[in-house]
Order: C-alpha cells, then sequence, then structure tokens
C-alpha cells in the first residue's frame, strides 16, 4: 500500500481545518481508499464530528502519545465504511507540557503511525490551531501538508509563518515533507474581497491550489452536531459535491518525492509575490474569475446580497494589506 500522510494544519482557528480533514476523509473512503484520521486537536471537534463520543473511551491520541499505548488500541470505527479514527481528548491539552521532559519528543507519532501506517491509504491529522509540539509531531509524521485558507482578510496571516515552521521541520526532523495542497474554503462569491483572497493564494502559490473552491454552506455548519461528515449528513449538498471534487484532486494528483518539491513556495518572496507595485492588489484581473451563482453561499436558489451583506462594491480592495498579511504570519488573531 503506497500510504500517504497528510498533517491539516494552519495556524489561524476556524478556518475550516476540521471539516476539511473530515470531510475530504469520508470523501475518499466512499471512493474505496482505507483512510484513517487522527485528531490531534484537544477540542476533539473531528472526533465528535464522526460520531464519536471521547467521554466513554478507553483510550485516546493521549495514551498513544503520552502513555505509548499502541495506536490500534485507540482506533475507533465510524459510520463511513472504510473511515477510521483516533480520537482525541481534552486530556491531549497538557500532553504538550508532559511531552517537553520526554526523549525524541518531536516523533512521538511517527513511532506510533509506524506501527498502522500499511494498513492504510490514506492518513490524516488534523492539527490544533498552534504552531506547538503537536504540530510539529503531526508535521515531523507527515509525508504532505494539507492548508485550508478561509477567503478573508485575516485568515492569511498564519500561512506564512506555517510555512516557515514546515521549512524548519524539513531541515531538521522530516526532509520528505512537502506542501502538497491549499484549499480554498469558506468561499462567499457575494464579496469581492473573497475572490481577490482566492486570487492572491492560486498568483503565489500556483498548482498546489485545488481548481475547487468550498463555498460557505449552512449544511458544512450543521453536520458536526449530527455526528456525521456532510458526505453522509447531506450527500446532495453543495458542500459535499465540492469536498468529493476536492478528494478527487487530491487522489489524482499524489506529491513527487520529497526531495524534487520544496515545502515553500519557490523563487518570488511573498510579500513581492503578492502585492503590486502600485500598492494595489496583485493579480486581480488574473485566475479564476468568480464563481458562478450556483455556489452561493445558501442551499437553494442564488440570491442577490441582501442588505446586511456588503456587495462587491461595498468592499474596500485591500490592497498592500493583504500581501502583509501573507508575509508577515504572525500578527494577531
Amino acid at each position: 500500500m503506497s500510504e500517504r500522510v497528510l498533517a491539516v494544519a494552519n495556524q489561524k482557528g476556524g478556518v475550516g481545518k476540521t471539516t476539511t480533514a473530515v470531510s475530504v476523509a469520508a470523501a475518499l473512503a466512499e471512493m474505496g481508499q482505507r483512510v484513517l484520521l487522527v485528531d490531534l486537536d484537544p477540542q476533539g471537534n473531528a472526533t465528535t464530528g464522526l460520531g464519536i463520543d471521547p467521554r466513554g473511551l478507553d483510550r485516546t491520541m493521549y495514551d498513544v502519545l503520552v502513555r505509548g499505548e499502541p495506536i490500534e488500541d485507540a482506533i475507533e470505527g465510524t459510520a463511513v465504511r472504510n473511515l477510521f479514527a483516533a480520537p482525541s481528548s481534552l486530556d491531549l491539552a497538557g500532553a504538550e507540557i508532559e511531552l517537553v521532559s520526554m526523549f525524541s519528543r518531536e516523533r512521538k507519532l511517527a513511532q506510533a503511525l509506524a506501527q498502522v501506517r500499511q494498513d492504510y491509504d490514506f492518513i490524516f491529522v488534523d492539527c490544533p490551531p498552534s504552531l506547538g509540539l503537536l504540530t510539529v509531531n503531526a508535521l515531523a509524521a507527515a509525508t504532505e501538508v494539507l492548508i485550508p485558507v478561509q477567503c478573508e482578510y485575516y485568515a492569511l496571516e498564519g500561512v506564512a509563518q506555517l510555512i516557515r515552521n514546515v521549512m524548519l521541520v524539513q531541515e531538521d526532523l522530516n526532509p520528505d515533507l512537502v506542501i502538497s495542497t491549499i484549499v480554498l474554503v469558506m468561499y462567499d462569491a457575494r464579496t469581492r474581497l473573497a475572490e481577490q483572497v482566492s486570487q492572491e493564494v492560486r498568483a503565489h502559490f500556483g498548482d498546489k491550489v485545488c481548481e475547487t473552491i468550498v463555498p460557505r454552506s449552512v449544511r458544512l455548519s450543521e453536520a458536526p452536531s449530527h455526528g456525521l461528515p456532510i458526505t453522509v449528513f447531506d450527500p446532495g449538498s453543495r458542500g459535499a459535491h465540492a469536498y468529493r471534487k476536492v478528494a478527487r484532486e487530491i487522489l489524482s494528483s499524489p506529491p513527487g518525492p520529497g526531495g524534487d518539491e520544496e515545502p515553500a513556495p519557490p523563487a518570488t518572496p511573498v510579500a513581492d509575490a503578492v502585492s503590486a507595485p502600485d500598492g494595489g492588489a496583485a493579480g486581480i484581473t488574473d485566475g479564476a474569475g468568480p464563481l458562478p451563482a450556483e455556489m452561493d453561499t445558501t442551499e437553494g436558489e442564488a440570491t442577490a446580497p441582501s442588505a446586511d451583506v456588503a456587495s462587491s462594491e461595498d468592499v474596500e480592495p485591500p490592497g498592500d494589506a493583504l500581501g502583509a498579511r501573507l508575509a508577515s504570519g504572525s500578527g494577531g488573531s
């Protein structure tokens, strides 16, 4: 089995990491791939989003990382055939402190996954919204990184910092690690800003960015409360269709060997790539163009922007601010 281990990471919270991890994993499982989803976030949203109650579990990823329990003993089945989960719990919040004094603390997850990697086609690791020791463990164990990017202003600020950390992990812990996939999520076709963010990301990251854009969707927000991925909760919804397309893109475009691909975007520095010389937003007239009306945020017919939602004319072009956010990566959240 040619297994792939994808760390789903972005230091910014609320950008769709867990939704993307759960939805893509479920979509690939539907396609016949054997998939394991490792929940490394102490909040445990991926765990509950798959219908698993962490309060009734004997072992979780805390026991695997801190106590050295075999990961096979923590893996649970889900409502989706071929999809399995290694659940999280609140105890994982203290794992970073407990791991500090341990030998080979950055490789605990890699050592655990080595026992089961050959049993799965894909392993997804849902990372916490931080760049701490848990995320470093995920990056050290992964073969590639999947970055969900919300199509809004603040979502760009953590991307550059994450890329720098990926480079450090590649240099010191995992030379085969690559950034293989960037997924644009929470796209609101009614705003000009969402299209500008989309074009900035595509202009800089090129073919690492999935062609499919995931729209905002009420059904995507409702699915976790039912303990089901969107592909099961509402198979015909726009969110389900979008994540199936993302899964097909990932399945059909495996990354090359680590030595042939850099983890960070090549050539042009981030600030230069996303900022136009005249101070305007670069590449605004290039890229994918606006999404069709059917990619709107509602689940019914496409509608015009309502009074409480800014139209494209109401959104001020962000200019250099987008580039600054993508370049800094260390601003406030």
